[in-house]
């Protein structure tokens, strides 16, 4: 079945190919228009001289579930190298900088849903009309489900940090 793909899709390439290589006409018109076409015949028509076409095949794609081969991508050899101690170092300032991140997180989404009221906070003096009520409820709506992502996203960091 492979190959009778590879097959097809080699003789849809060449025939592509010989396609691209048709002649190709500069006819000029009766109001002295150039017209580019691929069937000449007319009056006032010449064939150009075109270059051939260089068509250069893509890299291959590996399939489904195999490893690509070759070496694995690596980092340079003069690029920096840290020590254990100062790289555990790191990892624990960022897991304590992500939990801090993570607690203003989740008291801002508390202070969000008290002020959202289940749905219904209460009116401000500007909020006459109710469709300004409205896209203000839908506001604090939007940013409680955002609040809610950042805090997912938050604990998918923590419990990936080493």
């Amino acid at each position: 079945m492979n190959r009778l793909l590879s097959g097809l899709i080699l003789f849809i390439g060449v025939q592509a190919f010989a396609h691209a290589q048709g002649d190709v006409y500069v006819c000029i018109d009766e109001n002295g228009k150039k017209l580019y076409q691929n069937k000449g015949g007319g009056k006032g028509c010449k064939k150009m001289d075109l270059q051939d076409i260089t068509v250069v095949p893509s890299p291959a794609i590996p399939a489904a579930g195999k490893k690509p081969q070759g070496k694995p991508a690596s980092s340079p050899n003069d690029f920096p190298k840290v020590d254990e101690g100062t790289q555990k170092a790191r990892d624990s300032d960022r897991k304590l900088i992500l939990q801090e991140e993570l607690k203003n997180e989740e008291q801002k989404l508390a202070g969000l849903k008290k002020d959202y009221n289940n749905g219904e906070p209460e009116r401000q003096g500007n909020e006459r009309n109710f469709a300004k009520y409205q896209e203000r409820t839908n506001l604090m709506k939007d940013d409680i489900a955002r609040t809610e992502k950042n805090i997912e996203a938050l604990k998918r960091e923590i419990a990936n940090a080493k």
